[in-house]
């Protein structure tokens, strides 16, 4: 007996000594060594942390007084060098449309991950597209081509154009009506106001979303009366000529949509890489006090985002795209929008922070909400349903646009649209706050 005592004790010690073989029986952590937190994502620029006042002006000429003047900490983030283009904006229509065509043909099998074991499911029985077989802008789809789809299955999709009386002889058009992408998220203020509540559930802060994603073209005809711009609606969103000029058109509900989509596109090749969970934070729309921090560049009480209090630089030349002066919109050097790298960039190298087309944020436009905010990345939200007021809609859009006056291209000027509204002069870029202090150190 005292021989299976004595060998059950060296039994417990040799697995006491085994399972603390890692750490040699002291808490050292469970890191991610072989994560770099110092890359910046493509197309973007690295805001730092800082604090700065925010707010107020030399300038109310409507004397709202809904902006005073406010010290703030802002903590880092990564900004869109440049507004959002109608080629980038395309490939998010371009991702759902040949999605929706893919699951109208049966999820072929020439379109989908091949896994080991030649088969495309994936744990829980969910099929994945493998967009290398798709092609370039659905070329496999819609050209029928190379890997396409069989004709059998190109029939399958006479759904997705319009038909009967809505077609125009001789035209086959996709309805893009049609193209609505769907998802869902945690929303935080619900979650925060009911996590502790103990009948509560998680699905009772997950709000879900499906939105129709395609551009308004008829911005261009219904924001101007008696104007002749027929060819900017045939041509702005499609055109190779606007390729890499700013997306218009677009509501507040669909710029969120795309960081959504963005996000998602983003962590498929992170989890096919064996990147850490949340390596990169989401992508989303700025806040105001964001927006306005990133346009000053680093520098202090600035008017405008190059720095100084004058619209025209040291040789009398314009430096953003706006109206200079009444019926003049070609003095800056663009009568629409123009390209979205024109311009010189800011400090943090910015382009268009002012001009251009103005932009939408994540921030509700309340003018009573200013003295309530937190001075540490202050921002005020609401989530408006179907049903709410449209008051409860307006989100604070900044920048000032092509066709707006020099006084709205001011850093702290910001003005509202509501959440539903495309305009032609309304585009957005997104932000992903920086997962940590700050990169530099």
């Amino acid at each position: 007996m005292k021989k299976i005592y004595l060998l059950a004790i060296v039994g417990i010690t040799v697995m006491l000594a085994s399972c603390g073989h890692a750490g040699q029986g002291e808490l050292i952590g469970a890191y991610n060594r072989k994560f770099k937190n110092d890359r910046i994502p493509l197309g973007m620029v690295y805001v730092p942390p800082g604090h700065t006042p925010l707010g107020g002006s030399d300038e109310d000429i409507t004397f709202s007084q809904n902006g005073p003047s406010k010290m703030v900490t802002i903590s880092a983030f990564f900004m869109d060098q440049t507004e959002i283009s109608n080629a980038e904006y395309r490939q998010f229509t371009n991702w759902v449309r040949d999605s929706i065509a893919i699951v109208m043909m049966g999820n072929p099998q020439q379109f989908m991950v091949t896994p080991k074991g030649n088969a495309a499911t994936a744990v829980g029985g969910e099929k994945y597209i493998d967009w290398r077989k798709v092609g370039p802008n659905g070329a496999n789809i819609w050209r029928n081509k190379g890997k396409g789809a069989a004709a059998a299955q190109v029939s399958q999709l006479d759904g997705m154009y319009y038909s009967g009386l809505d077609a125009l002889p001789g035209k086959k058009e996709l309805d893009v009506r049609k193209f609505e992408y769907s998802y869902a998220e945690l929303n935080m203020e619900k979650a925060a106001l009911g996590h502790k509540d103990p009948n509560s559930k998680r699905q009772d802060y997950i709000d879900r979303y499906t939105v129709a994603i395609y551009p308004d073209t008829m911005v261009w005809k219904t924001d101007y009366s008696y104007s002749q711009n027929d060819p900017m609606v045939r041509g702005y969103y499609n055109h190779p000529s606007y390729d890499d000029y700013p997306v218009v058109g677009v509501s507040w509900e669909q710029a969120k949509a795309f960081s959504h989509w963005r996000t998602r596109l983003y962590d498929g090749v992170a989890t096919a890489r064996k990147l850490p969970v949340g390596s990169r934070s989401d992508y989303r729309l700025p806040a105001e006090t964001e927006f306005e921090y990133a346009a000053r560049g680093g520098n202090t009480k600035t008017k405008y985002p190059w720095g100084g209090p004058y619209i025209r630089n040291t040789k009398g030349c314009l430096q953003a795209n706006f109206k200079p002066g009444r019926g003049d919109y070609s003095s800056d050097g663009g009568i629409y929008t123009v390209g979205v790298r024109s311009y010189f960039p800011n400090d943090y190298g910015l382009y268009n922070m002012a001009g251009n087309v103005s932009e939408w944020t994540l921030t509700a436009y309340n003018k009573g909400a200013s003295p309530l905010l937190h001075d540490l990345n202050p921002n005020f939200t609401y989530d408006a349903g179907a049903t709410d007021s449209k008051y409860k809609k307006r989100k604070i859009v900044k920048g000032g646009s092509w066709k707006d006056t020099g006084y709205f291209l001011q850093n702290a000027v910001a003005t509202y649209e509501y959440q539903d509204t495309q305009r032609s002069y309304i585009g957005f870029r997104c932000v992903s706050s920086y997962p940590g202090t700050d990169l530099r150190h």
